[in-house]
């Protein structure tokens, strides 16, 4: 069962305990449940009135005759329906609700694209013929039947979505950005809403990668949603850099962070040597986005020129930090050791 959004404002509605003022004519019910039945009035020498149903709902076509009457029946189109009693329809959804003196009623249950069109209720009184006519009219509910799988890119590509949706009335679809980029908490920079069945982002960044959702409606119920999710491939790259002063005897914590899409892998380097975990006291603990050298009793030995090495698919950047103990000559600036492309964040911690 649908519900209209907006629902329209209603026209001519009777309830059927309604008597009736004219002696012949086609009244047209439309089933809400549980709310009730309502019905809708067409004089038989009006033109056809418009009856619309949802798709699923059931239809109740009904015409008000009086004892003059001597023949009746319900027509789709040519093909008829219900003559009297008799069935001609082999349609197991077209039901005889009510044949008596006063009344001419079927059902059509569960109604679908495929039962629009014309309705003509045809009765005889006194050798002369009357017809009244209703045209029904079946919405569909807006649904989502093709969208775009997640999509996995490389920053500057180009990249489009896909998002079909059927109904009747016709649908219309929108994207919309609803989340962050992903492995940041900055909010879109070029957020924005696309319509339309396509959404085309050029040379896509970053900042763009994240959830999108494809929202479509009709009017006719509550809007369809599906969401994709796009992955923006980018290399290593860095904001800051700063140094520290460990003491001899002391523990010291060497922290090199790295964003970048897929994940760095690190790798850690003393004076051109690469370091392992285990030798000489160190430790190396790697996260997601950041990998940590800990000392765990700085000594003479352990000063030098360290570097990080960050890497993955799409590039490779490395920063170098040359500690010295407070007691030391002056101190290269670490910012200065920084080269090649961007650059992961390292810096020394004294572990008290």
């Amino acid at each position: 069962m649908c519900s209209y959004y907006p629902a329209a404002p209603p026209q001519r509605w009777l309830h059927l305990s309604t008597g009736h003022t004219v002696p012949m004519h086609c009244l047209i019910h439309s089933l809400f449940l549980p709310s009730g039945l309502l019905v809708r009035s067409l004089e038989y020498n009006q033109p056809a009135d418009n009856y619309t149903v949802c798709q699923g709902d059931d239809a109740i076509l009904s015409c008000s005759i009086d004892k003059e009457v001597t023949r009746v029946a319900w027509l789709n189109r040519s093909n008829i329906l219900y003559a009297g009693n008799d069935k001609w329809s082999i349609d197991p959804r077209v039901q005889l609700l009510t044949n008596s003196q006063a009344e001419f009623s079927i059902l059509i249950a569960s109604v679908d694209v495929w039962d629009e069109g014309l309705y003509t209720c045809s009765f005889q009184t006194q050798a002369k013929p009357h017809t009244a006519q209703v045209y029904l009219i079946v919405h569909v509910p807006a649904r989502i039947t093709n969208i775009s799988s997640a999509v996995t890119v490389n920053e500057g590509s180009d990249v489009s979505l896909l998002c079909m949706a059927t109904g009747k009335p016709e649908p219309t679809s929108v994207f919309v950005s609803v989340s962050p980029p992903l492995h940041t908490s900055s909010p879109h920079t070029d957020g924005f809403t696309s319509e339309g069945e396509y959404l085309e982002i050029t040379e896509i960044n970053r900042q763009q990668a994240g959830e999108y959702e494809c929202v479509t409606a009709n009017g006719v119920s509550l809007a369809d949603s599906k969401r994709v999710v796009i992955t923006v491939n980018y290399p290593p790259t860095i904001k800051d850099v700063k140094d520290a002063y460990p003491p001899v005897g002391k523990p010291a914590l060497l922290r090199c962070e790295a964003m970048a899409v897929p994940p760095a892998e690190f790798e850690w380097f003393k004076d051109d040597n690469r370091l392992f975990g285990g030798l000489e006291g160190l430790r190396i603990r790697n996260e997601r986005t950041r990998s940590m050298l800990l000392i765990d009793n700085v000594t003479a030995r352990h000063y030098g020129n360290y570097s990080c090495l960050a890497s993955n698919k799409l590039g490779v950047s490395n920063a170098s930090l040359r500690p010295y103990n407070n007691e030391g000559a002056h101190s290269v600036p670490a910012a200065a050791m920084m080269h090649q492309f961007a650059n992961p964040l390292c810096l020394w911690e004294m572990l008290e």
